[in-house]
């Protein structure tokens, strides 16, 4: 019952369920507690899954692989990535599931760093890895722009037969736009026996990320002509390759067409790209005007590229307005901040840079200092604004 709930996605149910079989007396085993533990992620309150990991260890369940591992996934999808890998560090015995739950974790909390080190023990020791594995590290390549790792893990792919995956050709291609390799991206797009949107969507995205807008257009043409719908994530990669080619009609065109040829609502990354396109081209007016008139409400990100429109052009009046919107929606977005302080301090504004520096010391804001990967003697290292050596 445990499990046909979670497959059905009631996991507040299959919780329950679990909880009323221990008030009956009833001792689950590591299946049990195996199927029950995804549940706890998808609830709203962290202490039950705590509760579960309390009467684990008091049942000697913490030894077992398949729980831990469960254990693992959990803390790492409710955030705790540091308790996710004290448990990893614990295990008696680890299988691959565990290793990839360990790397994919790292990933989808965004510590790209600690991923692709993971991976790289993991090859050492010899543990043959599995798609998941490969499609977080390839992630994580791309989020470093670890190109000589990227190659590495390229190679792995070619020596252990991945390569006809196509979840992990995608990934490569993505892989290698976003660590500057676009020749080799597209290299892979072009021998990729069958493609698929996400295919698609990544060689769009590339073209458009590196200032080739009307490579992108085409694609995204040629795609059409192919016969695979476009879906939301295709059109961001359009308006974002005509952001960044200041293509600001062929954008407009593509953007109203999205709802009556491709029956595709804007969402809310749709209309930031528009804004973006449009800050960068100097139309700050319309920018403001098209957030005013979106049919839902604008969010943080919205008016963050509005922001950033209004430093590139130097308007501080908008800059201001548009400030308060953000801070109203995040009132402990730093970043807001200091891009507004940098605005005036491009007009030579002290008085008000110093005034919003004050104003960040009282509500206990900080920066987020500048985080850097380099690559020496084939091993990946990261340092931080200020940092003296590695």
């Amino acid at each position: 019952m445990i499990a046909g709930y979670m497959l059905n996605e009631h996991a507040n149910v299959a919780t329950k369920i679990f909880a009323q079989m221990l008030l009956q007396g009833i001792k689950p085993d590591s299946v049990t507690i195996g199927s029950v533990l995804p549940a706890f992620p998808r609830s709203s309150d962290l202490r039950q899954g705590k509760q579960i990991h309390g009467y684990i260890v008091r049942n000697g369940f913490d030894k077992d692989v398949v729980v831990g591992t469960g254990l693992i996934d959990m803390y790492a999808k409710c955030g705790r990535i540091e308790i996710a890998r004290y448990i990893f560090d614990k295990l008696c015995q680890r299988n691959l599931v565990s290793w990839s739950a360990m790397i994919t974790g790292y990933v989808q909390n965004g510590h790209a760093y600690e991923a692709l080190t993971l991976f790289m023990d993991m090859e050492m020791r010899g543990i043959e890895t599995d798609t998941i594995a490969v499609l977080s590290v390839l992630q994580s390549c791309a989020h470093l722009s670890a190109l000589g790792e990227g190659k590495q893990i390229h190679g792995y792919i070619i020596r252990n037969y991945f390569e006809s995956d196509m979840a992990v050709c995608n990934s490569l291609i993505d892989m290698y736009a976003k660590c500057g390799s676009l020749n080799i991206a597209r290299l892979l797009f072009e021998k990729m026996s069958k493609r698929n949107v996400v295919s698609w969507n990544a060689m769009i995205a590339g073209c458009g990320m590196h200032g080739y807008g009307e490579d992108a257009l085409a694609l995204f043409d040629n795609m059409l002509e192919q016969g695979i719908e476009p879906n939301h994530v295709t059109f961001i990669s359009v308006l974002s390759a005509c952001s960044h080619s200041g293509l600001v009609e062929e954008g407009w065109r593509y953007f109203n067409s999205m709802n009556p040829y491709y029956h595709i609502t804007p969402k809310e990354e749709h209309y930031a790209c528009m804004v973006d396109m449009l800050g960068r081209s100097g139309l700050l007016d319309e920018a403001y005007e098209l957030i005013k008139k979106m049919p839902l409400e604008p969010t943080a990100s919205v008016w963050g590229a509005l922001l950033g429109g209004c430093r590139i052009h130097s308007n501080i009046a908008l800059g201001q307005c548009v400030a308060e919107h953000i801070i109203e929606l995040e009132p402990q977005n730093a970043s807001c901040y200091v891009l507004l302080a940098n605005i005036y301090a491009e007009a030579n504004r002290w008085a008000d840079v110093a005034r919003l520096r004050t104003l960040m010391k009282e509500r206990g804001l900080k920066k987020t200092p500048g985080c850097s990967w380099i690559d020496i003697k084939k091993k990946v290292h990261k340092f931080f604004a200020g940092d003296m050596d590695l």
